[in-house]
């Protein structure tokens, strides 16, 4: 069987090298890219991001990837939205102002509650699990992750929520809704676990890319 294709998306915001290699590690082959045609050919996706959230979202709809995201995950495509990736996927957020994400799972994006600690959070926090998750089944209880960021998301349904840390405050980590999946932290930066994590994820995008187009399961848009 030939590997697994993960696209991950290059909208000019992000190191992507490192989750290049990181995919390329786990055994998947890694295209980054910005052509939607070879998007549509992946068998997964990856939202990748760092940045402000108002920025990155105008440079995301200014290449069609916000028609493009809704298309392929309502083809059934896995996609995975990583740190500001995973923030992209939710309604808004109140950074610089406010704005409007790409609305894949209902809730905003909020400053973290960090109870005088240092903000951004920069280093290894713990991620307890709230509910199973098929990329973090494997993984052990808790478990730590390697995070960069200030601000997080706050689901509008709790069923969302997959993993929660402590900076001060609870936050929301890990994300996943159908074949939507999102997580805060960088698992292309956290070890071993990191790259379980992505190696479940390309598991997931193999089988279902074997299921083929009309899959169970798609997420199109929480609206």
């Amino acid at each position: 069987m030939d590997a697994a294709r993960i696209a991950i998306l290059d909208y000019g915001m992000g190191n992507l090298r490192s989750i290049e290699k990181a995919i390329e590690r786990v055994g998947a082959r890694a295209d980054r890219t910005s052509d939607v045609e070879r998007v549509r050919r992946a068998d997964g996706l990856v939202l990748p991001g760092v940045g402000a959230f108002p920025k990155a979202m105008s440079e995301v709809r200014s290449r069609g990837f916000d028609r493009l995201l809704s298309e392929r995950l309502a083809a059934g495509v896995p996609v995975l939205g990583i740190c500001l990736g995973m923030q992209l996927l939710f309604e808004r957020s109140s950074e610089l102002g406010g704005g409007e994400g790409l609305g894949v799972l209902a809730g905003e994006v909020r400053p973290l509650e960090a109870g005088g600690l240092k903000v951004p959070q920069i280093g290894w926090n713990a991620v307890g699990w709230r509910r199973p998750s098929a990329i973090t089944e494997k993984l052990p209880q808790p478990c730590a992750f390697y995070h960069v960021h200030s601000f997080a998301p706050a689901p509008a349904d709790p069923e969302n929520i997959v993993g929660i840390a402590t900076y001060g405050a609870e936050f929301v980590s890990v994300v996943a809704r159908e074949n939507v999946f999102g997580v805060q932290f960088h698992p292309e930066k956290s070890g071993p676990d990191g790259l379980a994590l992505l190696a479940a994820f390309v598991r997931l995008s193999a089988g279902a890319s074997a299921v083929g187009d009309g899959r169970r399961g798609a997420v199109a848009s929480s609206a």
